[in-house]
Order: C-alpha cells, then structure tokens, then sequence
C-alpha cells in the first residue's frame, strides 16, 4: 500500500477506563466499551473473531483506501461499511429511500421490512450466471450510533435464511465503532485500516459515498 501514516485513534486510556461496560446488544460506541478484548483492530470497526469466519476488508475503487470488509460463514457473507452521521437524525432512515431507488434503478426490486436491527431492506437484483440471468437477494440493515452509521449487506444463504444468518447477526451485535473526534461531515466513510497498519491520510470523499453496490478488490483475509 505504501500511503498510510501514523496516527493514533485510540480513546484516551484514562478516559476509557472511566466508561461502564457497554450493556444490551451492539454495535458498541468505543467510548462505551473500556475492554476491546480479542477484537481485530481494523481501524474504524473492531471485529470479534469467530472460529471458522473469514475477514475480507475492500478497497475504494476510486480513493484505493480500505473502506468496506466482508465476513464469509460457509454459505453467507456479510459487508460492512461505517460512516459519520448527524448528532440528532437518523442517517439510515435519511438513506434508506435512496438506497431502494438504486436498486430498483438497476433493474431489481427492494422491499421495506421489519428485521432485528429495525426497518431492513430486502433488496433481489439481477446477475449474470453461468446458466443465464437470475436474482440475487441481498437484505440491507442499518444501525444509528452516536455520529456513525453501520450499513450490512447480508448475502448468501444469510440473505433469506435466519438461521444462517444468526452467526453473522451476532458478530455484528458485538462490533465496536471507533469514529475518532474529528468533525466530519455527515455520510462520509470512516476509511478502515489493515492490521499492523495505520491510516492513510485523509482526502475528499467520494461522489459515490454511500457505496451502495460498489465493492473493490480484496487486499486481504484475515482468520
């Protein structure tokens, strides 16, 4: 990669040992969360390893940053992505129409639902297949934290099937966001980083900063 430069996001150490433990089900704000535990530090997102999951973080097409990750369990995936968001609105109930327009602009269809994580999109799209064109169901879910967004796409078996899609739903519920203190304007990508690594200096977001069926090439897996 070659652009990253140092800079630290951690919370002050004094600061999160003032916190109480997060309680309830996640994602967790940093700032509620005093022990990271065995997280994978990616940055922006800390991920809580499960035995036999893949980690897959994506680069930007565009700005070649990591800004998106893809959890594999068997059959079922699950993409991540995190973003600023207002202090007193709720982005994904803002980005949610707009998120179902692009789908059916493209030929597929979405449908508003009720899911775990609150109001989900169930979105079918067009694919190209070996035997021809189909249908590829991808549910859309959105969680508000405080000035940050999660957005998942669960695909696969995960996308239609509870069951299989349980394991995954638990690993999201016990994510920690680390947006960092800096102002930022509302959808903009928190951009992620690689283990050992550190982040790349900031640039102007993306004209396409919600992402919504953008996924750049793997940079690497993690187990």
């Amino acid at each position: 990669m070659g652009l990253f430069s140092r800079r630290s996001i951690e919370e002050p150490e004094e600061e999160v040992a003032e916190e109480a433990a997060a309680t309830g089900p996640g994602p967790f704000d940093v700032a509620d969360v005093p022990d990271l535990g065995g997280r994978i530090d990616l940055g922006a997102l800390r991920i809580p390893p499960r035995p036999g999951m893949q980690v897959r973080v994506e680069l930007d097409r565009a700005t070649r940053k990591p800004v998106s990750l893809t959890l594999t369990d068997g059959a079922s995936a699950l993409q991540l992505q995190v973003y600023a968001a207002p202090r007193s609105s709720s982005l994904w109930d803002e980005i949610r129409p707009e998120l179902a327009r692009s789908v059916t602009d493209r030929s597929g269809t979405c449908d508003e639902v009720p899911g775990v994580f609150g109001r989900e999109l169930l979105a079918r799209m067009p694919v190209t297949t070996q035997g021809g064109t189909g249908l590829r169901a991808v549910r859309f879910v959105g969680i508000d934290g405080p000035r940050w967004m999660i957005r998942g796409a669960f695909s696969g078996r995960a996308a239609l099937d509870t069951e299989a899609a349980a394991p995954l739903e638990e690993v999201l519920r016990d994510v920690v966001v680390v947006r960092g203190p800096h102002a930022r304007p509302p959808r903009e990508v928190l951009v992620l980083t690689l283990p050992g690594t550190t982040p790349a200096p900031e640039e102007a977001p993306s004209d396409d900063p919600l992402g919504i069926l953008r996924r750049g090439p793997e940079i690497t897996e993690i187990r």
